[in-house]
């Protein structure tokens, strides 16, 4: 399985992103080039930035309904370059394709849908947006031994702060590390709020000390 980052941002995006040192799209993912997760406002300079190929993407998921997640626009034209739109509001495992995907419910202020995502015996967690992953997430990670696992990481390193209760910090990412371990082979982050994280350089090597990996838009990982 390939994913491509095409945005690991959060919703404090700038209205004028030139000149912004930084600057991270929407949360956004392009799995094998033809499955897109959320398809926001920034998907389609995404996909012009890093020369995907819109003919191939085939399916479209989304894990929930707020504006940096979803962009009615957005979903119509890739509808219109043969794009399926399919549902992914209701827990469940639903197939299509080479596809089959686990929906999990995540801990966010609005339903948001977590994934397990299996392709040709790889297998993917996706857990955008939330805070502490659900009990029932656990159980899944815990049967389905992921290759990967994307994580919210909205809030940096801040400890004091009302949206803990609906997106993570840091240093809850690394104890939930701790505590699946193995379960999951390999960890990434994303969703981080330009406002409240460091530069990349400085993140990505913090990050590191820890085993997780600090994503980027373009960045493109195989397993």
């Amino acid at each position: 399985m390939k994913i491509l980052f095409l945005g690991t941002g959060a919703a404090d995006f700038p209205e004028d992103p030139q000149g912004v040192v930084g600057f991270r799209r929407t949360a956004s993912a392009l799995i094998n080039d033809d499955l897109l997760i959320d398809p926001g406002p920034w998907v389609l300079d995404a996909i012009k930035e890093f020369n995907v190929d819109i003919s191939k993407i085939k399916y479209i998921i989304n894990t929930h309904n707020h504006s940096d997640h979803f962009c009615e626009s957005t979903l119509s034209y890739l509808c219109t370059q043969g794009a399926e739109f399919i549902k992914t509001e209701d827990e469940g495992t639903i197939s299509f394709g080479e596809y089959e995907i686990e929906i999990l419910k995540g801990n966010h202020t609005i339903s948001v849908s977590h994934f397990i995502i299996k392709n040709n015996g790889s297998c993917l967690f996706y857990g955008l947006d939330g805070a502490w992953l659900q009990y029932k997430e656990i159980e899944s990670i815990w049967k389905n031994k992921p290759d990967l696992g994307v994580f919210d990481a909205t809030l940096g390193f801040i400890s004091q702060d009302y949206r803990l209760f609906e997106h993570n910090n840091l240093n809850m990412v690394i104890e939930m590390k701790k505590s699946i371990g193995k379960d999951i082979k390999k960890y990434v982050i994303s969703h981080m709020a330009y406002t409240l994280h460091t530069d990349h350089s400085t993140l990505s090597k913090e990050m590191e000390k820890h085993d997780i990996i600090t994503a980027y838009d373009g960045m493109i990982i195989e397993f």
